[in-house]
């Protein structure tokens, strides 16, 4: 498979490094999950897109998974702007909240799992 990458402003690859050196509690959490090809693609994390970094993405299948708290509002109008120009160049979104990660691990990981089988099938 051939990693399709997005392009990025340069200027965020600094600030990437520095957010993957101090992760949020949810974000290691996840990241112990998903790390490895736990579902046969590879995960990265915080990711320079465009203009913005986001906190799981992979090449593969074009996905990416946002954990919203307290650095982002999970129904916060720039959010879901930055989304929407990122998912013009045919980007998968999913988003969980800090809770469900914390407490519904399970069920964020089956919607991932699912996710990823849909989008190798398209390939």
């Amino acid at each position: 498979m051939k990693n399709r990458i997005i392009p990025y402003n340069p200027k965020l690859k600094e600030l990437a490094r520095q957010l993957r050196k101090n992760s949020t509690l949810p974000e290691i959490l996840l990241w112990q999950k998903i790390k490895q090809r736990a579902f046969g693609v590879q995960f990265h994390r915080q990711v320079p897109m465009l203009n913005y970094i986001v906190d799981f993405y992979c090449h593969e299948i074009k996905l990416a998974i946002e954990i919203d708290g307290h650095s982002h509002d999970f129904n916060d109008t720039k959010g879901l702007e930055r989304q929407k120009e990122i998912e013009a160049y045919g980007v998968t979104f999913l988003r969980f909240s800090n809770e469900e990660v914390k407490k519904k691990m399970f069920s964020v990981l089956l919607v991932i799992e699912e996710t990823c089988d849909q989008l190798n099938k398209q390939l």
